[in-house]
C-alpha cells in the first residue's frame, strides 16, 4: 500500500507554528519580491483569494478585512520540510519526496491497520513539529493522491482517507463526482480535450478502453486510467535522480542599469548553482547566461539576450564557472536598459570523477581548489548562505530580492531563534 503525506497549506503552515496567534486568521505567503500569493489558508480562501493573484493588486482590500501577508522564507520552509522527512522515514523504509510539502511511503501490512498508521503519521508529524498533514493511502501513488485529496475535503476523516476501506458504493460515488481535471498527471490541456470528448470525471475516464486512451492522449495518461484502476505503475523512487541542468535566476528588487551590478547578481546566482552541483558530485561541461528586461512593461526599451559556452574543462569550481559567466556578461550586456531579471544555467552534467584531463590547460591545483571549495560550502552552510563567496558578488547587493513582510528565520539563524519566556 502507498501513503501520501502532505503538509496542509505548507508555507503558511510554517509561519503558524512560531506564531500561534496567526491560527484562525486569513494568511498568505508572496512570491519573489512579494509579487503573488502562492499559499493561503483556510480562512483566505473562504475570503475568495485566489492563488497566483497580484499582492499589489490585493493589498488595500487585504488589510481591511485583517489578512496577514509574509513574504517567502525559503531557509525557513526547507529545514520545516526536511524535520517532515526525517519524521516519515521512520514509518517506512521505502520513502519517495516527491516535494518540498509532499512525501510517499510504501506501508507494510502488520498489527495496525492502515488507517491507524496514517493517524499515527499525523499525529507524531503534528507533536514533533507542530504542522497539520493529510494522509491519503491506496494501492497506487495516483489513487493515494486522490485519497489525500478526500481526506482534506472531508474534515470528519480526521485528516487520513483509506480508500480501501470505502465500499464500492462509495468509492463509484467519489469517481462520479471527481473532475478528471484534478487527477495527478492529467493537466489542463489534456483535460479541455477530454472535455469535448465526453469526459469529465474518473468515472467517465475509466469507462473508456485502455488502447482508446492510450492512442488519444498518450501512454502517460494510459498508466494514469491503469492507476486508477488500483493496478500499479508507477514504482517509489527512493533517490532523487541527479538533475542533469541546473538554473539560478531571480528577478531583481529594482532595476539593474550597471553591469557591474548585474556581474554582482550572476556571480551570487554562479555560487548557489555550484554549490548544487557539487553536492551532487558533479561537473558542468556548458555555462549559459541570459538576462532580459520587465516584459510586462512594453512602454520602456526591452532587450533580452541568452548565450551559452562550453567550457574548456569540465569543472565544478566557483571561481573558474563565475569567469565564464563574467566573460558572457560582458559580451551580451547592451547600456540604457532597465534589467530585471538574469540567470546562470549549469549543462552538460557528468560524474566529478569523469573528467577529461586536457595536457595543454594551465590551471590551478585542482586539489588545492576542490578544498577551498569545499570550505566555503561548510562556512555557508554552517553560518548562511552568503556568508563567504567571490568578491564579483559585492556586499550590498542593492538589487536582492524585495521582502517587506518576511519574518525571522527561527530554526536557522542563532540570532532569531524563538525565545520562551516562562
Amino acid at each position: 500500500m502507498i501513503a501520501l503525506v502532505d503538509v496542509n497549506n505548507f508555507y503558511v503552515s510554517c509561519q503558524r507554528v512560531f506564531e500561534p496567534r496567526l491560527n484562525g486568521q486569513p494568511v498568505v505567503v508572496l512570491s519573489n519580491n512579494d509579487g503573488c500569493i502562492i499559499s493561503r489558508s483556510a480562512e483566505a480562501k473562504a475570503l475568495g483569494i485566489k492563488m497566483g493573484a497580484p499582492w499589489h493588486a490585493l493589498r488595500a482590500w487585504a488589510q481591511e478585512q485583517g489578512v496577514q501577508a509574509y513574504s517567502s522564507n525559503y531557509a525557513l520552509y526547507a529545514d520545516m520540510s526536511n524535520r517532515v522527512m526525517q519524521i516519515l522515514a521512520r514509518f517506512s523504509p521505502q520513502q519517495e519526496v516527491y516535494s518540498i510539502d509532499e512525501c510517499f511511503l510504501e506501508l507494510m501490512a502488520g498489527a495496525e491497520s492502515y488507517e491507524c498508521v496514517g493517524r499515527g503519521i499525523k499525529k507524531t508529524v503534528q507533536q514533533w513539529t507542530g504542522l497539520p498533514v493529510c494522509v491519503g493511502i491506496a494501492p497506487t501513488k495516483t489513487l493515494a493522491k486522490l485519497a489525500n485529496h478526500l481526506a482534506k475535503k472531508n474534515p470528519e476523516w480526521g485528516g487520513v482517507c483509506d480508500w480501501t476501506q470505502l465500499s464500492v458504493q462509495a468509492q463509484a460515488e467519489v469517481l462520479q463526482g471527481f473532475e478528471v481535471g484534478d487527477v495527478w498527471g492529467i493537466g489542463r490541456k489534456i483535460s479541455s480535450r477530454m472535455a469535448l470528448e465526453g469526459i469529465h470525471t474518473v468515472a467517465d475516464l475509466l469507462a473508456c478502453q485502455s488502447e482508446s486512451i492510450r492512442q488519444r492522449y498518450g501512454v502517460t495518461v494510459q498508466r494514469t486510467w491503469t492507476e486508477l484502476g488500483g493496478v500499479v505503475c508507477s514504482e517509489l523512487e527512493g533517490l532523487a535522480a541527479d538533475k542533469q541542468q541546473i538554473l539560478c535566476s531571480r528577478s531583481f528588487g529594482q532595476p539593474i542599469y550597471a553591469e557591474q551590478e548585474l556581474g554582482e547578481a550572476v556571480s551570487t546566482y554562479v555560487a548557489r548553482a555550484a554549490e548544487k552541483l557539487r553536492r551532487q558530485h558533479s561537473v558542468a561541461s556548458s555555462l549559459s547566461v541570459y538576462i532580459r528586461t520587465n516584459p510586462f512593461r512594453p512602454k520602456e526599451p526591452q532587450y533580452s539576450q541568452h548565450v551559452m559556452v562550453p567550457l574548456l574543462q569540465a569543472s565544478s569550481d566557483t571561481i573558474k564557472l563565475t569567469r565564464a559567466a563574467l566573460w558572457i556578461l560582458a559580451r551580451i550586456y547592451r547600456p540604457g536598459f532597465a534589467y530585471a531579471k538574469a540567470g546562470v544555467m549549469l549543462c552538460g552534467l557528468q560524474s566529478e570523477t569523469a573528467i577529461q584531463g586536457d595536457l595543454f590547460l594551465q590551471s590551478a591545483d585542482p586539489l588545492k581548489r576542490a578544498e577551498l571549495n569545499a570550505t566555503m560550502d561548510k562556512i555557508n552552510q554552517r553560518w548562511g548562505r552568503g556568508s563567504i563567496g567571490v568578491a564579483s558578488a559585492g556586499l550590498e547587493q542593492r538589487w536582492k530580492m524585495r521582502q517587506n513582510h518576511v519574518s525571522p528565520h527561527w530554526t536557522t539563524r542563532w540570532d532569531e531563534i524563538p525565545v520562551i519566556k516562562a
